[in-house]
């Protein structure tokens, strides 16, 4: 796969590369999970220590998961009912 080179504050390439990633965040769970992995992949080959808070993010927009998430949330009634 070619190298892109990474957006910088300055660069007039920031606002289309973030207008391209809040969608591909807010279609996350409808991508097949190939293509999950390889953005995944790129996005954290060039800073690793994005992965783990990356990984927490991305799992809390996966329909699948985010559902999990909020009921893991949620306080569990004490044994007497209340």
């Amino acid at each position: 796969m070619p190298q892109i080179p990474i957006a910088t504050s300055n660069d007039a390439s920031l606002q289309p590369c973030q207008a391209l990633g809040e969608a591909v965040v807010r279609i996350w769970g409808f991508l097949p999970p190939d293509v999950q992995h390889h953005l995944f992949e790129e996005a954290c080959a060039h800073r690793q220590e994005t992965r783990a808070p990356l990984a927490v993010f991305l799992h809390g927009k996966h329909p699948r998961t985010s559902a999990s998430l909020k009921a893991s949330a949620m306080i569990e009634p004490d044994s007497l009912g209340g």
